[in-house]
C-alpha cells in the first residue's frame, strides 16, 4: 500500500522544518515541500536542498508573483482593503493563491492532506484552511500547533531547536 501523501506549506524555518520531519514520522507519510515565490528572493535561496535533506520526497517552488500581483494585490488596492483600517493587508492576502496552488498540487500528487505551520492563535490558518475548504472539501487539513501531541512534545522554541539539533535539520535559531 502506498503511503499517504501530505502537501506541507515550507519555508524553511524553525517551525516548518520541524514539522517536515514530524509528520514524516508521525503519519508515516510521503512529505511533499511547497513555497510559493512571491518576491522574497533570497528566503528561498537553498531552499530546496533543506527541504530534501530534512525528508521532503519532492519539493515545489512555483513563481506565483505574476498572479499574486494582478489577481491578489490589484484588486486589493483598488478596493483600498485595509486591516483594522490601518495596515495593508501584506502577507495575509497570500495565504488564499497558497491555498489554492497546495490543493492543485495535492490534486496533482494524489495527497490526502495538506499541512500548514500557522500557528492556534492567528488568522492565517483560518486563511489557509477556508481556502482548501472551498476549493477540494475531501482533503484534510493538518494544522500541528492545534494538535496536543505537537504542542506536548514542542512547548518551546528550546524543544523545537534541540529536535532539529537531534535530527541534523539545519536551522538558524
Amino acid at each position: 500500500m502506498a503511503k499517504e501523501k501530505i502537501v506541507l506549506a515550507y519555508s524553511g524555518g524553525l517551525d516548518t522544518s520541524v514539522i517536515l520531519k514530524w509528520l514524516k514520522e508521525t503519519y508515516d507519510a510521503e512529505i511533499i515541500a511547497f513555497t510559493a515565490d512571491i518576491g522574497q528572493k533570497e528566503e528561498l535561496d537553498g531552499l530546496e536542498e533543506k527541504a530534501l535533506a530534512t525528508g521532503a520526497s519532492k519539493v515545489y517552488i512555483d513563481d506565483l508573483r505574476d498572479e499574486f500581483a494582478s489577481d491578489f494585490i490589484y484588486p486589493m488596492f483598488q478596493s483600498g482593503a485595509l486591516y483594522e483600517g490601518q495596515y495593508l493587508l501584506g502577507t495575509s492576502i497570500a495565504r488564499p493563491l497558497i491555498a489554492k496552488r497546495m490543493v492543485d498540487i495535492a490534486i496533482a500528487e494524489g495527497a490526502t492532506a495538506i499541512a500548514h505551520g500557522a500557528t492556534g492563535k492567528g488568522n492565517d490558518q483560518v486563511r489557509f484552511e477556508l481556502g482548501v475548504a472551498a476549493l477540494a472539501p475531501n482533503i484534510k487539513v493538518i494544522a500541528p500547533w492545534r494538535l496536543e501531541e505537537f504542542r506536548n512534545q514542542f512547548p518551546g522554541r528550546a524543544e523545537m531547536i534541540a529536535y532539529a539539533e537531534a535530527n541534523d535539520i539545519p536551522v538558524q535559531a
